[in-house]
């Protein structure tokens, strides 16, 4: 079982309508009382429970927690049912499309972080081999302040394979490295994936090969590299932007 303790990451949580609950109350505060009211309107069990109960299950509890079956945190959706509501481009399928990938994000504070940037910049996916939420969900949670509630997410045992298919329904697939070429310089318009490789090591080399073109910040700063976690926004945002402002010109080509 996962018990969630964060005010967001439970409001949230119950705000998408995703099954969870029953929400476990000792002594509510006002802040508490408002996520009670939440519970009352959809339709999730609220148990009283004494504050002892709660330092046992959650010790880092606010008065508050939310417990979650483990099983429902698998992924949302596969990989193949996210491509099938796509539809074909050729017979007229949703065209912008944003998907992350996420190689070996290990720390989960970078993990909740990306999900609130994916949540903010309009991610439709995030795909990652192993997501490791039923370890880190409370960590997660509270880090991406609810949004791993509302960004939808896939697991899968082949990265490699799930590029495979994401060039086949007609996305360009850029890497994150500071090698690539300045992101400004690429129209990214379209279907677009982005990988994200792990803190320290990058994109791995299999995922390396399988890119179309390998992407960068650019930059002013005197330390190599930005926090994964923050790079992700930068690139989303890049991409929210030129699709948001068609008069937006790249000053370079994109893949071809």
């Amino acid at each position: 079982m996962i018990y969630l303790t964060g005010f967001h990451a439970i409001e949230e949580r119950i705000r998408s309508g995703r099954p969870c609950g029953p929400l476990l109350v000792a002594k509510p505060g006002p802040r508490a009382k408002e996520i009670q009211t939440l519970a009352n309107q959809k339709k999730v069990q609220i148990h009283r429970v004494g504050t002892a109960e709660l330092d046992r299950l959650a010790p880092d509890h606010r008065g508050i927690v939310l417990e979650l079956d483990e099983a429902g945190l698998k992924g949302d959706i596969t990989l193949e049912e996210f491509l099938a509501d796509l539809g074909s481009l050729d017979e007229g399928g949703q065209k912008d499309v944003l998907v992350a990938v996420l190689d070996e994000i290990t720390d989960p504070h970078n993990y909740g972080a990306i999900l609130r940037s994916c949540d903010q910049f309009g991610v439709d996916l995030v795909i990652s081999r192993q997501r490791r939420i039923a370890k880190h969900a409370d960590v997660i949670s509270k880090t991406s302040a609810g949004a791993h509630a509302w960004v939808q997410q896939a697991e899968t045992p082949n990265l490699v394979r799930a590029l495979d298919a994401l060039k086949e329904a007609g996305f360009w697939i850029y890497g994150a490295d500071m090698e690539g070429e300045s992101i400004v310089r690429k129209d990214l318009t379209g279907r677009s994936a982005f990988i994200l490789g792990g803190e320290g090591t990058g994109i791995s080399r299999l995922l390396k090969e399988n890119c179309d073109a390998l992407v960068s910040i650019p930059s002013l700063g005197r330390i190599d590299s930005l926090n994964v976690s923050v790079a992700a926004g930068v690139l989303f945002y890049e991409v929210m932007r030129q699709r948001q402002n068609p008069c937006a010109k790249k000053t370079g080509p994109g893949p071809t």
